[in-house]
């Protein structure tokens, strides 16, 4: 990546251009690479170089982003850490990733072990503001890694899927092309770094000197005042996931003339009902709205922009042609969506190293279910394995499985999503159990998971019907619940 995202580039041309926003703060470039500067001099001090993964403990903020740039500069690769997580899961990555140290705020995590080092990056920020010295960004292989980001996994425990810089280059030109991103827009960001849509708020708005302004947690819970915040804040852009969307819709208390700024909406991870996004569009009438598809280990593969009279009930929204240069087929056998080209992830984090699962012909297989309509687009009609979509996240529900089943007194359990018009899907547990309650599990669950993968709903069973290899019977889990009262 360029310049780590051209922090460097703007510091040289306009060292006071706003590259981001936080709550009252606002970070022009030559203070982002004043941040970026004070991290690279303590990541180096402690032997970070190329080819080590650094765990970052942050919250979504400038100091995050400028944490982010300085690991990349050191030619290092950067693996999230969601602050939801239980400290079980952190653990698990950090040792999966091998991490050789952590950036953090305050005191040493005690889920750490002594291997593993920590900076607090509060001290090192006070320091850095300050600094003068410019640290050169560091030039090397395009297929290096920039970072892990760690998703829910088939086999009960989370994998890694390791994304190269070439991956987010082919993704910030194209993105930055396609939406005319420049340095009058400003860019809302909510993604978390554990999620891919940050990848746009990251590098592809400041790679075009636009401002990204971060949206404060709290706001996630009153769409009326997200609504305000965005107006207040001449937000242009927008990339989030359809729940948040319908969300403000439905409660942002939106009319003709709302958000005047606005421009764009982007959205992806899960599929957006067409009535609620062809409400949207009615009480947005100017802004453009574009569908971006793809899973983790593609980023953004394909997209649709929505044509408003294209929205009739029944109809389901396409999710297009080819985006970031990927080259698309299907398996006719399954109807299934292969990838390959400069997008495609470098491999799955295993034992130190990616490990890319490509067929003969070099295309990754998806697990995507689609079509190609009579006019050339893709259509998406789900997935070919269990995988759950909520809220934009790929769960798997074995991992979710495999913490119930660890329960004192469960038997066994079984987990599936049901349709949900806000959530996409939301997630249902039913589980064999003597001598507990659903509300124990629950406890326990949000114990150990973080929340967008904890169940809405449990339901407590004498036994679970199985199929004659003595595998559950996931049609009759479904058909059992359905119409069903569970447990919340």
């Amino acid at each position: 990546m360029k310049d780590c995202c051209a922090v460097q580039a703007w510091l040289g041309a306009e060292p006071e251009r706003r590259l981001f926003c936080d709550r009252d703060q606002t970070y022009s470039a030559a203070r982002v690479a004043a941040m970026v500067n004070g991290f690279c001099a303590s990541l180096q001090k402690a032997g970070v170089g190329p080819g080590d993964n650094v765990g970052i403990f942050l919250p979504r903020s400038a100091q995050a982003a400028a944490a982010v740039y300085a690991v990349l500069q050191c030619g290092a690769c950067y693996v999230p850490l969601d602050k939801g997580n239980s400290a079980e899961r952190l653990r698990f990555i950090v040792t999966d990733a091998a991490c050789h140290m952590v950036l953090g705020d305050g005191a040493k995590c005690d889920w750490l072990d002594e291997s593993t080092g920590w900076t607090d990056v509060s001290r090192v920020d006070a320091r850095a503001v300050h600094s003068s010295e410019t640290l050169p960004a560091w030039q090397g292989d395009s297929e290096a890694l920039a970072m892990i980001l760690y998703t829910s996994g088939s086999t009960g425990v989370p994998k890694g899927v390791a994304i190269s810089r070439r991956a987010v280059e082919a993704f910030c030109t194209w993105a930055g092309d396609i939406f005319e991103i420049g340095p009058g827009d400003r860019v809302a960001s909510l993604a978390p770094l554990h999620f891919d849509l940050s990848l746009f708020d990251l590098f592809a708005a400041p790679a075009r000197g636009a401002t990204t302004v971060f949206v404060p947690d709290e706001l996630t819970l009153s769409p009326t005042q997200l609504a305000a915040w965005i107006a207040d804040e001449a937000i242009t852009t927008w990339y989030t996931v359809p729940s948040i969307l319908i969300f403000l819709s439905l409660k942002g208390s939106l009319d003709t003339e709302a958000l005047p700024r606005l421009k764009r909406i982007l959205f992806a991870g899960e599929v957006f009902p067409t009535p609620q996004l062809r409400r949207l569009t009615e009480q947005l009438p100017s802004v453009e709205f574009y569908n971006l598809f793809g899973p983790t280990e593609t980023n953004v593969c394909l997209y649709w922009p929505v044509g408003r009279r294209r929205l009739q009930d029944g109809a389901v929204i396409p999710i297009g042609s080819a985006a970031c240069g990927a080259e698309l087929s299907i398996d006719e056998a399954r109807n299934e969506l292969l990838v390959r080209g400069p997008c495609l992830m470098s491999g799955y984090w295993r034992q130190g190293a990616a490990v890319l699962p490509l067929d003969g012909d070099g295309w990754f297989h998806t697990g995507d279910k689609v079509s190609v309509s009579s006019c050339g687009e893709y259509q998406y009609h789900g997935r070919l394995d269990r995988m759950i979509k909520r809220s934009g996240y790929r769960i798997e529900p074995a991992e979710i499985e495999a913490v119930i089943d660890s329960l004192d007194g469960v038997a066994r359990s079984a987990v599936v999503g049901l349709p949900d018009p806000i959530q996409g899907q939301r997630i249902v547990a039913v589980v064999a159990a003597v001598n507990t309650d659903a509300r124990s599990i629950q406890r326990a669950i949000h114990r150990r998971l973080p929340a967008f993968m904890r169940p809405s709903t449990v339901r407590i069973v004498d036994s679970l019907p199985v199929l004659g290899n003595g595998k559950t019977d996931l049609r009759a889990v479904l058909e059992s619940i359905e119409g069903k009262r569970c447990v919340g």
